[in-house]
């Protein structure tokens, strides 16, 4: 095992132990730790919750309805980088079905010890940059929302003190700073107020 950085924590799900063996091995002499072994993807989102592994190797001959909805569930809900090593045929509808669960490689012909390292490696290189992107994408809506609501706000700021916008726009960013809150949420805040004939708007001239 490599000393110049921690070990990859991996949760193996693999229902034949003589192959499950041989993995854990094949992992194992490449640097990983084995932190947990699995016979089937039944409760992975909790199990994954509760040993946090780094990576989610599953071993087995190809994924059936009820993994394809595990790892999907997963994916959700509590993210990990996936490898899955089917040692049976695939069609390109299952290995797209598995890619749509959340898998980040699929390997077809099944687990040899030499290309241990780089499939995982790899498999976890894309998760990252997928989980990047996606977080770059929440971001962009978030912000876009965020937008929206702030000038439905200034419009009602403007029609209810009967100012300008520049001057709605000034009432919001100063009650974002007195309250420490972002512009979206004091302006969502707002609106609510000025819906109910008590806005903080009404406070201020008083």
């Amino acid at each position: 095992m490599s000393g110049d950085r921690e070990a990859v924590r991996v949760m193996l799900v693999d229902n034949e132990p003589e192959r499950a063996q041989m993995v854990r091995n094949a992992l194992e002499s490449e640097g990983y730790q084995v932190i947990c072994q699995r016979e089937s993807t039944t409760g992975l989102t909790a199990a994954v919750a509760w040993e946090e592994p780094d990576i989610v190797i599953i071993d087995m001959e190809s994924p059936d309805r009820d993994t394809l909805e595990n790892m999907a569930t997963l994916h959700e809900h509590a993210p990990r980088p996936i490898v899955f090593f089917a040692s049976g045929e695939a069609d390109s509808n299952t290995i797209q079905q598995a890619v749509s669960a959340g898998v980040s490689a699929y390997i077809v012909d099944g687990l040899a010890q030499h290309r241990v390292k780089p499939i995982v490696e790899v498999a976890i290189a894309r998760f990252e940059a997928f989980q990047s992107l996606r977080s770059q994408l929440l971001e962009t809506r978030t912000a876009l929302e965020e937008r929206k609501v702030i000038e439905r706000a200034k419009g009602r700021i403007m029609e209810h003190q009967g100012c300008s916008e520049e001057e709605a726009f000034s009432t919001l960013r100063k009650l974002a700073m007195d309250r420490n809150q972002r512009m979206g949420q004091v302006a969502s805040q707002v609106i609510d107020a000025l819906q109910n004939k008590s806005g903080p708007s009404k406070r201020q001239e008083s």
